[in-house]
């Protein structure tokens, strides 16, 4: 049998990690692994794929005119949690599968967004930034509040929202989750209460911190209608996708007073120059989509999608990771 040939499309790394799992996983000689860099167009992606039967992607948009153009390709491996950079309904059509890197970062996430609420209710960024302007002085942000007692909100509880359970609830929080897909039971065994409606989230909570994948529906989920149901002592932190809030109505929110503040990991646009209005705020901390970052993540999140396709294209197998549950294999 051939070499199943997998391709990986503008990579930042070597694959030397890569081709040590294959030979730890017995298979060295059944995948061939192909590095391409070139423009991330269309027509190059097309040009490095064409007769592979996988490709690897970080961020490349893998589009259904690029598959109607790759008959042959098996799978696509996505070196990330979210897949909205590949059209899987298009995918699925094709009988492409389709794999991501689950948990690859869950610590990594959950440990920065707790950093992010400590760091806003302390104001330990802006005083920073205080103490290098050559000013001594504890009394320049607004006075903090003990968080012990108050509630946090949690927009879905996924493996990093779950993560940090443990973690809020030494910090003295209650905790509450709005996770349509999750029972009164499961949330109770972590000792979390659930919210029936975002709505009812927003209204009670003192930290607002959203986990929600980035779909048509999650769109805007917070806008100008969910931040006036926020209390204006509340924070929201979101370590999620960018676009799942609205920015414009954040900024407006932050400037007119009607929320205490935000933890920003991720902004609306950053395929353009990244800059954005709330980097200009005080009782704003943002960073440049790092909560993820960490080297052991790195090598987690391609070890999880290299292991979803040697499953597909070596195995035959429906991949543990697998994103479209309905592709024919």
């Amino acid at each position: 049998m051939a070499a199943a040939k997998v391709v990986y499309f503008n990579i930042t790394d070597t694959l030397d990690h890569e081709r040590s799992l294959l030979e730890k996983w017995g298979v060295a000689d059944q995948v061939e692994l192909v590095e391409a860099t070139a423009p991330n167009e269309d027509d190059a992606f097309v040009a490095a794929v064409e007769g592979a039967d996988g490709a690897v992607v970080e961020y490349f948009e893998v589009t259904a005119e690029v598959m109607d153009r790759l008959p042959g390709l098996k799978a696509v491996g996505v070196q990330a949690i979210g897949t909205s950079n590949i059209d899987v309904a298009s995918a699925t059509a094709h009988g492409v599968t389709v794999v991501n890197a689950p948990g690859f970062c869950v610590e990594e996430v959950a440990l920065h967004t707790v950093g992010m609420i400590i760091d806003l209710v302390r104001n330990i960024s802006l005083l920073d930034r205080t103490v290098r302007d050559g000013k001594w002085d504890p009394m320049l942000g607004p006075m903090p509040h003990r968080i012990s007692g108050k509630t946090i909100g949690l927009a879905f509880f996924g493996g990093i929202p779950q993560g940090m359970v443990p973690m809020l609830k030494a910090m003295g929080l209650e905790v509450l989750a709005w996770a349509p897909t999750k029972s009164v039971e499961f949330l109770a065994d972590f000792g979390v209460g659930k919210a029936e409606t975002l709505d009812e989230l927003l209204e009670r909570s003192d930290i607002v911190s959203l986990h929600t994948p980035l779909l048509p529906e999650t769109h805007h989920l917070i806008s100008e209608r969910e931040l006036a149901l926020m209390k204006p002592t509340a924070y929201l932190i979101n370590t999620a996708r960018g676009k799942v809030v609205d920015e414009p109505a954040l900024v407006a929110a932050l400037r007119e007073g009607r929320i205490a503040g935000a933890g920003i990991d991720v902004i609306e646009d950053e395929d353009g120059d990244e800059s954005t209005e709330l980097s200009t705020f005080d009782n704003v901390v943002i960073t440049p989509h790092a909560a993820f970052l960490s080297e052991d993540s790195f090598l987690a999140a391609r070890e999880i999608s290299l292991r979803g396709l040697v499953e597909r294209l070596v195995h035959g197998e429906r991949p543990a990771n697998l994103v479209n549950r309905d592709v024919e294999i």
